[in-house]
């Protein structure tokens, strides 16, 4: 193996980092808003039987989850994404970077 070298990772494109960890966060968002939906519904059955008083937020109340999670994820992915690519540009500038290994 030793024609396989060990490069390192300068720095990182804010806004190509920032853009990836958007689509990762929408994903764990979208995944985050069908569980909570999924409770909402279960818990809107329960309600419904008389079991526990007070009421569910219903159909509604989950359809708002399954849309606004990945929103927020996204949102949430792109800034953490700006700042930790900021900070690893700073922290790499000096104390090195990331070593990998390409092929």
């Amino acid at each position: 193996m030793a024609d396989q070298k060990m490069s390192v990772v300068k720095s990182i494109g804010v806004v190509s980092y920032a853009k990836i960890m958007a689509l990762i966060y929408a994903i764990i968002g979208f995944i985050y808003g069908l569980l909570v939906a999924l409770f909402i519904l279960l818990a809107g059955s329960v309600t419904s039987l008389g079991i526990f008083p007070g009421g569910g937020l219903g159909i509604i109340g989950a359809i708002v989850f399954i849309i606004l999670g990945p929103i927020a994820g996204a949102i949430s992915g792109f800034v953490f994404g700006v700042i930790s690519a900021i900070i690893y540009n700073f922290a790499a500038s000096k104390v090195g970077g990331i070593e990998v290994e390409l092929k």
